[in-house]
């Protein structure tokens, strides 16, 4: 089923995709559907926010460095207070 649905998606961990956390890197590609549509929200919210770990925005950890940009949204909101 999965190669039917994105038969040019390229990643290490197929079971990631859908997992219902969106991935980033290879998994958030229009190719993998945007990680079996995980990274939807993440993309509308944050267009241009590029991040290893997506869902660690706004998961109530200021996670710096990239994460803390104003196009991560200053990581979902979580390094405001810093």
């Amino acid at each position: 089923e999965f190669n039917e649905k994105y038969p040019d998606c390229d990643v290490d961990s197929p079971s990631n995709i859908g997992d219902d956390q969106c991935g980033g890197g290879d998994y958030n590609t229009q190719e993998c559907g945007w990680d079996g549509g995980d990274c939807i929200e993440f993309n509308e919210k944050y267009p241009d926010c590029d991040v290893d770990s997506p869902s660690n925005i706004g998961d109530d950890q200021c996670g710096g460095g990239d994460y803390n940009t104003q196009e991560c949204g200053w990581d979902g909101g979580d390094c405001i207070e810093f």
